[in-house]
Order: C-alpha cells, then sequence, then structure tokens
C-alpha cells in the first residue's frame, strides 16, 4: 500500500442521521488536517465507509463495495470503516479484507486523525473500537452540508435493549452530552445563519437520565434551546414511547422552536410481539400516550418505524399492526421487513416467516400508509403553511422547503427567500410533495 500524507478524502455514508452527524464531524477534522472533499470515490487518497448495521442491504453493499476495491490491482487509497459495522465486525473486517487500512469505532471518531497518522508510518492495520464512549468531540468543528439545517448530538448509545437491534452493542450504553456544551454549539449555528436544528440521539428522552446532578432533562434543555435567538425550529429524532413524557408534551405546546411533529415509532401492533421486541410497553400504554399527546398539542403530527415479519408473527398479529395504523394515522411512517442481525438477542429465533410473507405484508401497511397520506394531502388544499425555505428543487425551478409537521412544499420564489419562513398557500401536489404559491397577502 502506498504511504503519502492523503491530500484529498470522499466519505460514503450509510443508515442514520447519527451517521450523517459523524461523518460531518469527520469531515471537520480532516479539514483541518488541510484534506479537501474528493468529487468521489475514485479518485480521491482517503476513502472512509461510514457504516450501519441495522439493515442486512448497507452492510451488503459495503461488503460488496469493499470486496470489489480489494480487485482493483493498484491500490493507492487509504481506505477505512467506520460507523456501527467496524464496532459489530471489528477484526473479522480485516480477515475478510486485507487491503483495508483502518476500522474506527463510533466511540473513536476523534481519533480520525491519529490512526490515520498510525497506518501511515507503521504500514499496519489500525483497529480503535472502544465500547465506552468519551465525551471528547469535536462538534464545533464539523463541516455541516446545508446551510439553512444543522444535526445537534445530545446523547449517543442506548439502554433500551430491544431484541431486533444491534445499537446498544455497537453504540454502547447512553451517555448524556453537557448542556452547555449543546447550547454553545446551538448558539454558534444561529450565528452562522442556521435556522432549523435537529437534536439526534437513539433515544433523545433520556437525556440527562445518566447525569441527574444536572438538574435537566430533555424537556429542560428545550426550554434552553428555544431561548436562543435566530434559532426558527428545533426537532428531535429518535424517541422511545416509555420515556415521552407530559413535560415533554407542554414543551411541544409551549416552545415556539418547536415542531409540531413527534416521532413516536410504535414497531408492531401486538402485545405478544411488542413483549418480543422488549419495547416495555404495551399496546394500551402506546394508544393513551398518543392520545394524552393529541389532547395536549392538537395539531401534532406523528412519525413511526414499524417492523413487519417479527420472528412467529401469526397473520392475526399483523392485522392488529394494520389496524393500529388506520386508528393513530400517522404522517410518516417507515416500514421495514425482519431481517435478523448478528449481535442481537433476536438472532436466537428462528427467522420463521418466509420473505414472501413479509413482503406481501409490507405491501399491504405501504398501501394502508399512502391512503392515510394521500387524504392527509387532500385535507392541505387550500391551506396556508409556514415554510422554512431551504434550496431550490433539484429541477431548479421551483423553492423546496417543509412545513411544521415534516411536509415537503415546493412552491416558486427567487434565492434571496434560501434560509427564511415565509406562508405559502397550498394549491396541488405532486406525488407526494406538496406545490403551492407565496401567500401574497403577506407583503415581505
Amino acid at each position: 500500500m502506498s504511504m503519502h500524507e492523503p491530500k484529498t478524502y470522499f466519505i460514503r455514508t450509510y443508515g442514520c442521521q447519527m451517521n450523517e452527524l459523524d461523518t460531518e464531524i469527520m469531515a471537520g477534522q480532516l479539514a483541518k488536517r488541510g484534506m479537501a472533499p474528493a468529487s468521489d470515490e475514485e479518485s480521491c487518497d482517503l476513502l472512509i465507509f461510514n457504516t450501519c448495521s441495522i439493515r442486512d442491504l448497507a452492510e451488503r453493499k459495503v461488503m460488496g463495495k469493499l470486496g470489489h476495491m480489494g480487485k482493483a490491482a493498484k491500490k493507492q487509497t487509504l481506505i477505512g470503516v467506520t460507523g456501527c459495522m467496524a464496532m459489530a465486525k471489528k477484526d473479522a473486517l480485516f480477515r475478510k479484507f486485507p487491503h483495508l487500512d483502518f476500522v474506527l469505532g463510533t466511540n473513536n471518531l476523534g481519533d480520525l486523525g491519529t490512526v490515520i497518522d498510525e497506518v501511515l508510518y507503521t504500514k499496519r492495520q489500525i483497529v480503535k473500537t472502544e465500547d465506552k464512549f468519551e465525551e471528547n468531540l469535536d462538534y464545533l468543528g464539523a463541516k455541516r452540508d446545508s446551510k439553512v439545517k444543522a444535526f445537534v448530538s445530545i446523547i449517543r448509545g442506548c439502554d433500551k435493549y430491544c431484541t431486533y437491534c444491534v445499537v446498544p452493542y455497537t453504540r454502547g450504553e447512553e451517555v448524556s452530552r453537557p448542556p452547555e456544551s449543546i447550547i454553545e454549539e446551538c448558539k454558534r449555528l444561529a450565528d452562522q445563519g442556521y435556522k432549523e436544528i435537529t437534536l439526534l440521539g437513539q433515544n433523545v428522552n433520556s437525556y440527562g437520565k445518566d447525569k441527574p446532578e444536572w438538574n435537566c432533562l430533555f424537556h429542560d434543555l428545550l426550554y434552553k434551546i428555544d431561548q436562543i435567538s435566530g434559532v426558527e425550529r428545533v426537532r428531535f429524532m429518535t424517541s422511545h414511547p416509555v420515556d415521552i413524557t407530559q413535560g415533554l408534551m407542554e414543551a411541544i405546546r409551549d416552545l415556539r422552536s418547536l415542531c409540531e411533529f413527534v416521532h413516536f415509532p410504535i414497531q408492531a401492533g401486538s402485545d405478544r410481539i411488542l413483549k418480543k421486541m422488549h419495547r416495555i410497553y404495551t399496546k394500551e400504554l402506546y394508544f393513551q400516550k398518543v392520545e394524552l399527546l393529541r389532547k395536549i398539542v392538537p395539531n401534532v403530527s406523528l412519525g413511526t418505524d414499524i417492523i413487519v415479519g417479527f420472528p412467529t408473527e401469526t397473520e392475526e398479529e399483523f392485522e392488529e399492526t394494520c389496524e393500529a395504523l388506520r386508528q393513530i394515522r400517522y404522517s410518516v411512517a417507515f416500514i421495514f421487513a425482519y431481517s435478523p442481525r448478528k449481535g442481537t438477542p433476536a438472532i436466537r429465533w428462528r427467522d420463521d416467516i418466509p420473505e414472501e410473507v413479509k413482503l406481501e405484508r409490507l405491501q399491504r401497511l405501504t398501501e394502508i400508509q399512502n391512503e392515510i397520506a394521500a387524504a392527509e394531502r387532500e385535507e392541505m388544499l387550500g391551506k396556508t403553511v409556514e415554510i422554512l425555505v431551504e434550496r431550490f428543487n433539484r429541477g431548479g425551478e421551483y423553492l423546496q422547503g417543509r412545513t411544521r409537521s415534516w411536509k415537503k412544499v415546493i412552491f416558486k420564489g427567487t434565492a434571496a427567500m434560501i434560509g427564511t419562513l415565509q406562508q405559502v398557500k397550498v394549491h396541488s401536489f405532486s406525488h407526494q410533495t406538496l406545490v403551492g404559491e407565496l401567500n401574497s397577502l403577506v407583503v415581505l
């Protein structure tokens, strides 16, 4: 392997928003090192795969790419794997891909520079994957992609141990980030002109529980962020239903910046399956929380995650999930067919639902959700909504942005409107995107 100081980098990101933020943090570190982003993975000196272990497909894609790169005769590029797959597979990656240079775990992002140096000087393969997260990441150096919206990490890891999920094993137990550090980052982002901040964590609602001496739980943090001038909107994800408190619901009602959208993952509609997933709530408890939230915040929109075809799921139990979807009427639903993940407790159970049954259930559930979403779009026609304008759409003809409840809207306007809030009247829709025009009654 060639060992010259890399000048350019390319990071291919898979998986969740946590990974997107981790990529921005790594890009910030590489920029400090004087490196420039390359336009593609063929032309760079340093190639990083920032990976995810949640979905089998993402993992297979990375494996395929790594295998393909091993066959390339002349290897000039330094190649590293970071993220959850690095934690789950560790040394096995080197055995399978001898041309790999380093493996860096999710808790060691701060060591990226050191690891590159070690690879360059020792010419050996380097692994750094510690189980415990130390709060030393330079979030303030993160190199953001957007100029309007930013992700801000508030807690890493998860203590919930859902049986299908590898996160507690790849990202470790929950560690909250000090409130002062979060507030400082949000202030700096506001000063740089960012208008929307999305607070990230595997379970944001647990924020501060591991540090009772701070006396700052999730809703306390939201009240502090709400006071920062320049921050127009605050979102958060992901939430665990058990930890969604009345205090949080009241914050959504009372805080001007906090969007009326809650990701409230049900995962399944059957109590037996929920128990097998170790979700630690019953369907009844879940419905009660949704009812309370809708009472406190009548205009709230909900998002959810659902897994179909979990081991032993019967047709009747799947029907319960369909029924839950019809009753709750989510604005957004991410629906997945179960795939067994190494390193999770669920791997002990036979993956006994045939692939075609899983896909058929996935299809049926998606159709129900599409009907709900279509009805919701119809209801939006003629309404005027507040849009945070993010950018021009792909064709460059329309501006696009989102409502507070996460709906995508496009309309005609000027570049000067990017980063501002605009009142837009919805007149039609194209696929899932709402189309509108600037409300002419509002004088700019």
